[in-house]
């Protein structure tokens, strides 16, 4: 019965699972003895290690004094699997425990990966996209810290480490169980918890993580328009000074706004053909790019269930024929929709700011608003306010 027990443990799950970490270049990891920790012990839980090193002298004391056996079997004894049970459970009390998160950390972002998408034909996928860019952002400020200085992983009762002088990258990493690495240098942590069928659970924590993150996210750009949805680069077929010199000289007061504003909404209208569109890509390649500002193009539908990421610091809209999205309200055809209250409400914060989530992080956002527009007849008053729209300019050259 022993031998056919010590078979089926060997090929449990889990004892495979372990072999398995031994296999791909874990370690197990040996507390280290530390003459400050135990005089901390000795002088904050005094009670608690007197009795811990009682009752390991008792169970050693036990094992020699066995009567019923020779004083060479029980001197063998205590190299038994009980004993050093109870000397490996004594040794963990008066050793440091390995390094673990600061879970007060304010700076949390997490991501599944690999990204699920599930699409429906009746919307279109925006959290798909706004969770593809999340991963995107993890996946890249990790790949800025480089290698960890440790990566730890418990399991089975053990602790295990990986020789960081042989990591590779986090998807070739072995992970059973939840992983932690550290980078002492920027003081973040990285948690790593697994799914089944290969999925994982990232999550990044630190004091600050906006400096990554803002390195992480540079030139990206997301459009969110039906099955078109896409994470990138922005793309300009025109240059700023390619634009009629009226146009250029309206691009350089709005490149001074940009920098003054910490919220700045734009439109420009004018007859079809008279390069709107192109000057708003042209606009975020060559003024809102370089400052670091995150490029989202929305079409009808995405602006009606749109909320800003709260992670990214400088965020650009872009609202194409804003006409026939924030419609007059008094107007019939405008009773149908209510994207004109998104719009407004994107325009004055209102929208994702009236209630904030203490989890995850809550950048200071400098937001830009590029909106385009046939003519201005059709859109609503509330829009034209003073305080939503900061400039209007009016196209009227052809643009080829």
């Amino acid at each position: 019965m022993e031998f056919d027990y010590f078979r089926y443990n060997e090929g449990s799950p889990a004892n495979n699972n372990r072999q398995g970490l031994l296999a791909s270049g874990w370690r197990p990891f040996h507390r280290e003895f530390d003459w400050e920790f135990l005089w901390q012990l000795m002088c904050n839980d005094t009670r608690e290690l007197t009795q811990k090193s009682f009752n390991l002298a008792s169970s050693i004391a036990e094992t020699l004094g066995r009567n019923n056996y020779a004083w060479w079997a029980n001197l063998l004894n205590i190299a038994s699997e009980n004993t050093r049970y109870e000397v490996e459970k004594f040794w963990n009390y008066i050793t440091p425990d390995p390094l673990t998160p600061d879970y007060r950390y304010k700076d949390v972002l997490s991501t599944d990966t690999p990204i699920v998408q599930f699409v429906s034909r009746s919307s279109i996928p925006i959290d798909y996209v706004l969770n593809r860019l999340q991963e995107i952002t993890v996946m890249r400020v990790l790949q800025l810290l480089g290698c960890p200085d440790i990566i730890t992983q418990y399991y089975l009762e053990r602790d295990f480490y990986f020789p960081v002088d042989k990591f590779v990258s986090w998807e070739r990493l072995d992970v059973v169980n939840t992983v932690y690495a550290y980078w002492s240098k920027d003081d973040i942590w990285l948690q790593i918890d697994p799914y089944e069928r290969g999925r994982r659970h990232y999550t990044l924590m630190a004091k600050n993580l906006s400096p990554l993150i803002n390195k992480a996210t540079y030139d990206l750009a997301i459009m969110l328009s039906g099955y078109q949805s896409r994470v990138g680069k922005v793309h300009s077929l025109f240059s700023i000074r390619s634009f009629p010199t009226d146009i250029q000289s309206f691009t350089d007061v709005v490149q001074q706004a940009v920098l003054n504003q910490h919220q700045l909404a734009i439109l420009v209208h004018g007859k079809p053909g008279t390069g709107k569109t192109a000057w708003t890509q042209a606009v975020a390649k060559e003024i809102l790019v370089p400052l670091g500002y995150v490029i989202f193009i929305l079409d009808h539908d995405a602006i009606a269930n749109f909320v800003p990421p709260t992670y990214l610091e400088r965020i650009c809209i872009i609202i194409n024929e804003a006409d026939n999205l924030a419609q007059d309200r008094a107007s019939e055809v405008a009773q149908y929709n209510n994207k004109t209250e998104h719009i407004l409400g994107l325009l004055d914060g209102t929208l994702y700011q009236s209630v904030i989530d203490d989890s995850g992080i809550h950048m200071q956002q400098r937001l830009v608003v590029l909106m385009t527009c046939n003519t201005t007849e059709r859109l609503d008053p509330a829009m034209l306010r003073k305080g939503r729209i900061d400039l209007i300019y009016e196209f009227t050259h052809l643009f080829v």
